[in-house]
């Protein structure tokens, strides 16, 4: 099972690739799947951690109407990608739109998975955490 950490700031090229950075690359030599995420981030997963997606969201599909539709949309959503010889990979136009992402990414290890965020879309999402462990929080 794949762990992720860590920050990187990435950018997308023209043909709306990006490198993925180098710590992570090897759990995506085979491949990855790119998911809207919550947030209005991309999750991108290793194999293994996409089948675990699966499975739950197939569980998921029989609670009702609305989470069928949810499971309907995760999966219509979902692209497979895999990295070229440089280590980047495609993002589909709708799942870039979905995360207002433009030239700058951030690109961070989120324990099972990898996230695709716009800088300021992280910045407000994350600043009320911040704060709190600046003002002497704890992690837990």
């Amino acid at each position: 099972m794949a762990r992720f950490f860590g920050r990187f700031e990435h950018t997308l090229d023209e043909k709306g690739r990006l490198t993925l950075p180098a710590k992570f690359r090897g759990a995506f030599e085979r491949g990855g799947y790119l998911t809207q995420g919550g947030g209005g981030c991309l999750a991108l997963w290793a194999p293994e951690e996409f089948e675990q997606q699966m499975e739950a969201m197939a569980a998921r599909a029989g609670q009702g109407p609305a989470e069928r539709d949810l499971v309907r949309l995760w999966a219509a959503s979902s692209a497979d990608v895999v990295p070229d010889r440089q280590g980047r990979i495609s993002l589909p136009s709708y799942l870039r739109t979905f995360a207002g992402l433009g030239v700058e990414v951030l690109v961070h290890g989120a324990i099972d998975r990898v996230e695709l965020w716009d800088p300021e879309r992280w910045r407000a999402r994350v600043a009320p955490a911040e704060a709190r462990l600046a003002e002497g929080g704890e992690w837990w």
